[in-house]
C-alpha cells in the first residue's frame, strides 16, 4: 500500500501523520492517486476526458498560471480521488451494516450472504493497520421500542407468575404507546451525530459517576497459565513480561497490530485499544475522569512499600529484557524504607472515590507529592513485584490476590497493574472503564505465548547481553501530613472490609471440555450458560434474571450487551434435569432447545438487537427531560443474582491447540449483587473448562464454594446425556 508514494511520506513527515492519512484514505490504496492521476494525463492526451468535465470546469477558474494546463489535471485527480475514497468506503461501511450472515447456520449459507461475502473479501482493503477500519465501521442501530418491549417482556415471563407478569405487560404497553415514543426521537436525534448512541453514556452513568470503591465492584483480574513458569526467577519473569507488553504496547502505537477480524474478514472494532496503555482513572468529587496520554517512556514500580520509577525507553530505543532484570533486581535487592504511609498509599484508589478525589486536590496537588502521583498517573502500567508466592495449586489464594491483593498493594486505578509474584507467577488487576475483558484477554494471551517463545537461560536469566548499563530506579518521594495518613487509613478501613466479604472459589473442571459440547452439535458458551442456569436452580429452587456480557465490536466504539440467559426454555430444561421421570431424550431435547435460544439471543445482542442498552440509554433520556417511567424503574432495578462472562481465548496468531498448558486459567470479577454470583468461565482448550465464582460473605444464600459444587454436578449430569 506504502510503494510508489514517497511524496506523501515527506509532506506528511513519519509516525503518526502518515499513519493518520493512510487510515485516513483506507480502504483506498496510496498508490491509486498516481495511478488515477496517470490515467487522467493519458485520457487528455489521446483526446478523451476521463474527468467526465472537472478538467474543463478547472480551467475556468485557472487562468494565467504558470503550467496551468497540469494545475487542472492534478487538481481533477485529486477531487476524483477524494471521491473514489469516499465511495468506496461508504460502500464499505454498507457492507459491513449486512448482519444476516449470524443468523444463518454452517451449512446454511444463503445465496445471498455468499455475493455479500464476496463483495466484502473484493472490498475490505490490503494490509489495514490497527485503526484503519474506524471509519468503516457502522454505527450501532437503535432498535424500535415495539422490538425492545417485545424481547424484554420475553425475557422476564419465566421470572414472574401470571398476576405480576400482567402489571409487567400493562406498564411496557402504556410505555411503548405514550412515554417511550417522546424518548425515542431524542435517542434516534443522538445517534445521527454520535459515533455510537449508548457508548459514551455507558462509560460516564455506569462507571465514571460511581461514587463506590472500584476494586472488587469494578476492576477484574487475571492469572498466570497452566504451564509452570520456565523460570524461578521473579526479576527474570517480571523483565521478559514487561518487555512483552512493551512491544504490544509499541504495535499499538505504530498500528503494526493487525485489527481483530471475525471470519478473516469482518472487522471488529479497535478502539479500546488506545487506551490500554499510559491511561489512569483521576478521581473527581461527582465523577472520575479517564485521562490517556499519547506517549510514556516509563513504569512505576511497587515492591514492600516503595515506589519507583523505571525508564523503558532510553537512548532512542526501548530496553531489552536482560536490561530490565538488572534494574528490576536492583529494586528487589534496596533495603530502602518506605516514606510514611507510602505502603499503604494505593489504598486511597481502593476507598470510595469523593475522599480519594479530595484527597488528591488537598494533599497531592504541590512538591514531592505531585510530581511522585504524576509519575504514577502517566505511567505506562503498574508493575507490583509481589513478596508473597502464588500456585496453581491453590487457584482461591491466587485469585484473590490479583482481585484485591491486601487493598494496599494494587494500584486500581491504572488501566492495569502487572503482578509478579515472589516464585515467578504472574496476573494483572485491570480497571474496567476504559474497556472490556477482550481487551485485557488479547494482551494477556500475547505475553504469556510470547514469554513462552522468548524462553529463558538455563539458570533462569533473561536472553540477551545488556548494551550499556540502564539507568538506575528512581525512588518516588513522599511528604505524607497526618490528615493525608488519616484519609489513608480511612480508605484503608474500607478496603479491608470489602475484602473479608468476598467470597472467591475457582474450579477446575477437567472431566471434559468443548469437545464433547461440539460433539453433541451445542454453543460451548450456550452449553456452559444451561449448566449455570441448572445449577442455580437446584441451589435456589427457582430461576434468575442472569446477565452475560456480549461484544458488540461490529459496530463503532462498540462494547458490550447483555445477553439475558434466563428464558422459558432454560427454566423448562432446568425442571427437566429436575424431575426423575423425565426421559434421557426428554432432556437431551429441553437442552438443545435451550441452548438454540441463547445462540439466537446472543446473536441478537450481536447485531445491535438486544434489550438493555437501549433501555439504558432510554433511561439516560427521561432522566435529562426528568420524566418518570414506572417501566423503565422496573427494568433497570431488577437485580441481576447471576453476573457471567466467557473470557475469550485464541486472539493472536499463536497456535494455542498445541500448547494446551499455555492456555491462562482466566479471570474474572468479584459479585455483582448482595444475595447473588458473579461468574467468569474460561474454555481453556479442548478439555478444561475454570469456573471463577464469587460472592458476599455476609449473604447467607449464597456460598461460592457450594455453587462450584453444583456447577460441576450440572456439567456431569448434562454430559450423560450425550454418553
Amino acid at each position: 500500500m506504502r510503494e510508489g508514494f514517497d511524496w506523501i511520506e515527506q509532506y506528511y513527515g513519519e509516525g503518526r501523520h502518515r499513519t493518520h492519512f493512510y487510515n485516513t484514505i483506507f480502504p483506498a490504496p496510496a498508490a491509486s492517486f498516481p495511478i488515477l492521476l496517470f490515467l487522467v494525463l493519458v485520457s487528455d492526451y489521446v483526446g478523451y476526458d476521463f474527468s467526465f468535465g472537472l478538467t474543463e470546469k478547472l480551467e475556468e477558474y485557472v487562468v494565467g498560471v504558470d503550467s496551468a494546463w497540469l494545475h487542472c489535471r492534478v487538481g481533477a485527480a485529486v477531487l476524483m480521488w477524494f471521491a473514489f475514497i469516499a465511495t468506496w468506503k461508504y460502500s464499505l461501511r454498507a457492507l459491513l451494516s449486512y448482519t444476516a450472515w449470524i443468523q444463518e447456520g454452517r451449512g446454511q449459507i444463503s445465496m445471498k450472504t455468499r455475493i455479500w461475502a464476496g463483495l466484502l473479501t473484493l472490498m475490505c482493503g490490503r494490509s489495514p493497520m490497527t485503526f484503519s477500519y474506524q471509519g468503516c465501521l457502522p454505527r450501532l442501530p437503535v432498535p424500535t421500542v415495539h422490538d425492545t418491549m417485545k424481547r424484554y417482556l420475553l425475557s422476564v415471563r419465566p421470572l414472574y407468575d401470571d398476576e405480576e407478569y400482567s402489571k409487567v405487560e400493562k406498564m411496557a404497553h402504556e410505555f411503548e404507546h405514550d412515554v417511550g415514543k417522546r424518548l425515542q426521537k431524542y435517542l434516534l436525534l443522538k445517534s445521527w451525530w454520535s459515533t455510537n448512541y449508548v457508548s459514551d453514556w455507558w462509560e460516564e452513568y455506569v462507571y465514571l459517576r460511581g461514587r463506590s470503591p472500584i476494586m472488587i465492584n469494578s476492576n477484574f483480574y487475571g492469572v498466570d497459565a497452566i504451564l509452570k513458569p520456565q523460570t524461578h526467577l521473579q526479576a527474570a519473569r517480571a523483565a521478559n513480561v514487561v518487555h512483552c507488553m512493551i512491544e504490544f504496547k509499541r504495535q499499538i502505537e505504530t498500528e503494526e497490530m493487525q485489527p481483530r477480524t471475525v471470519n478473516k474478514h469482518i472487522p471488529l472494532c479497535s478502539m479500546q485499544y488506545r487506551r490500554l496503555f499510559n491511561t489512569t482513572r483521576i478521581p473527581g468529587i461527582e465523577v472520575d475522569q479517564l485521562v490517556h496520554i499519547n506517549e510514556s517512556h516509563h513504569i512505576v514500580v511497587y515492591h514492600k512499600g516503595r515506589y519507583y520509577k523505571i525508564h523503558i525507553h532510553n537512548q532512542g530505543r526501548y530496553l531489552q529484557a536482560c536490561e530490565l532484570e538488572v534494574m528490576l533486581q536492583e529494586i528487589l535487592d534496596s533495603e530502602e524504607e518506605p516514606a510514611e504511609g507510602e505502603e499503604h498509599l494505593a489504598a486511597l484508589t481502593a476507598g470510595y472515590r469523593t475522599p480519594w478525589a479530595e484527597a488528591r486536590k488537598d494533599f497531592f496537588g504541590k512538591g514531592f507529592n505531585k510530581t511522585s502521583l504524576d509519575a504514577i498517573e502517566k505511567s505506562a502500567f503498574v508493575l507490583v513485584l509481589d513478596d508473597e508466592a502464588q500456585d496453581m495449586d491453590n487457584l482461591d489464594d491466587f485469585g484473590r490476590s490479583m482481585l484485591h491483593g491486601n487493598g494496599c498493594n494494587r494500584w486500581f486505578d491504572k488501566s492495569f497493574t502487572l503482578v509478579v509474584t515472589s516464585n515467578a507467577r504472574i496476573g494483572f488487576n485491570a480497571e474496567h472503564s476504559w474497556a472490556d475483558a477482550p481487551i485485557m484477554g488479547h494482551l494477556w494471551e500475547y505475553v504469556i505465548s510470547n514469554d513462552f517463545m522468548v524462553g529463558y537461560l538455563d539458570d533462569g536469566h533473561t536472553k540477551g547481553v545488556c548494551e550499556y548499563q540502564p539507568p538506575y530506579p528512581m525512588k518516588l518521594q513522599w511528604e505524607m501530613s497526618e490528615d493525608c495518613l488519616k484519609v489513608i487509613q480511612g480508605s484503608r478501613s474500607v478496603a479491608e472490609k470489602l475484602i473479608c466479604d468476598v467470597d472467591l472459589h475457582l474450579v477446575t473442571h477437567d472431566a471434559y471440555g468443548k469437545g464433547l459440547m461440539k460433539s453433541a452439535k451445542l454453543s460451548p458458551d450456550a452449553y456452559l450458560q444451561m449448566a449455570l442456569q441448572l445449577a442455580y436452580f437446584r441451589e435456589r429452587g427457582r430461576s434468575c434474571l442472569t446477565y452475560e456480557a456480549c461484544s458488540v465490536r461490529l459496530y463503532r466504539d462498540g462494547r458490550t450487551e447483555t445477553i439475558r440467559s434466563c428464558s422459558l426454555e432454560s427454566v423448562a430444561f432446568a425442571k427437566a434435569m429436575c424431575n426423575p421421570e423425565a426421559s434421557k431424550e426428554e432432556k437431551q431435547r429441553a437442552l438443545k432447545a435451550a441452548t438454540a435460544r441463547h445462540t439466537a439471543t446472543c446473536r441478537q445482542a450481536m447485531t445491535g438487537d438486544g434489550v438493555d442498552r437501549h433501555l439504558f440509554s432510554l433511561y439516560v433520556v427521561a432522566r435529562y427531560l426528568e420524566v418518570d417511567s414506572p417501566l423503565l424503574n422496573e427494568a433497570l432495578g431488577e437485580p441481576w443474582r447471576l453476573s457471567t462472562s466467557q473470557t475469550p481465548t485464541n486472539q493472536t496468531d499463536f497456535d494455542m491447540s498445541k500448547y494446551p498448558d499455555l492456555m491462562s486459567a482466566g479471570g474474572g470479577f468479584g459479585p455483582v449483587t448482595e444475595d447473588g454470583y458473579g461468574v467468569s468461565y474460561i474454555i481453556a482448550g479442548e478439555n478444561v473448562v475454570f469456573f471463577h465464582i464469587s460472592s458476599k460473605k455476609s449473604c447467607d444464600e449464597t456460598d461460592s464454594k457450594r455453587f462450584g459444587e453444583r456447577i460441576t454436578k450440572a456439567m456431569k449430569d448434562m454430559s450423560e446425556l450425550f454418553m
